[in-house]
């Protein structure tokens, strides 16, 4: 196995089956999978118990002992300790990946090297055919294009070049991003601090990897995910709360947080 796949998952077994479909169908099989469950959820337990086998890779589970609320930060750190290999990608439980998508990240990995992917945003029909027919077709890019889905050129598959020449200004996105675990380990990875969602996840752990000389490479175009529509799931009220933290951690400089990885 070359990389660990990490899918944050939250009671949506269909979507997960979806996504397993299409893991299923990667040009590049080395790698394993690591359901990063922010629940103890009988009905996927028995899912990854009764099918996990049928998988041409390797399925790990890890969850809560009891659901608490949101915890994905904490249920991220219990995935990072169970992977076995030296490179983690992590997608999001609702982003279905390209067919190349795991080739994509094996090709452009390094160390010392976050790599920021960005996501399709499926319109609401195309996304209720999908987890309705699992049929994977529909996510070509021409029917993307005539679709009412935004983000659309996010769509068009390039394994040489982003379309858009940079992402400098482009925060990392916690449903597509990959970075080597030793790297993980020097900010002591995710902050359980964050028990609301948005910004934990995504933009402090950005900050605090910059924080410790960490560059970015964009796998815009190359590694592709497609985001399943939904209503947001958190409010403004748990972005600004998080935000403030955020601030609060910025002005200590609190690169390697305390309640990470290693407590």
């Amino acid at each position: 196995m070359q990389v660990s796949l990490i899918i944050s998952y939250y009671k949506n077994l269909n979507s997960l089956k979806l996504i397993l479909k299409a893991l299923e169908n990667q040009s590049n099989i080395n790698f394993e999978v690591i359901i990063s469950e922010d629940d103890n959820n009988k009905e996927t337990i028995d899912f990854i118990e009764n099918k996990s086998s049928s998988y041409r890779f390797p399925i790990l589970h890890v969850n809560q002992d009891k659901d608490l609320g949101f915890r994905k930060n904490m249920t991220l750190n219990k995935s990072i300790k169970k992977s076995r290999t030296d490179f983690l990608i992590f997608i999001d439980g609702d982003c279905i990946p390209h067919k190349h998508f795991i080739k994509s990240y094996i090709r452009e990995k390094e160390d010392n090297m976050m790599l920021k992917g960005r996501r399709v945003m499926l319109s609401e029909s195309i996304t209720s055919s999908l987890l309705e027919n699992f049929n994977l077709k529909l996510l070509n890019t021409s029917n993307i294009l005539l679709s009412k889905s935004d983000k659309k050129k996010e769509s068009i598959y390039n394994p040489y070049f982003s379309l858009v020449s940079t992402m400098k200004n482009k925060g990392l996105l916690g449903c597509n991003w990959g970075i080597s675990k030793k790297t993980l380990y020097k900010i002591n990875g995710f902050d359980e601090d964050y028990v609301r969602a948005a910004v934990g996840e995504d933009t402090d752990i950005e900050w605090r990897l910059k924080g410790i000389d960490i560059q970015s490479k964009s796998v815009k175009n190359k590694a592709i995910v497609y985001h399943l529509y939904h209503k947001k799931t958190y409010s403004k009220e748990d972005v600004a709360f998080n935000n403030r933290l955020l601030e609060i951690k910025k002005d200590k400089k609190s690169f390697y947080c305390k309640n990470g990885l290693v407590k």
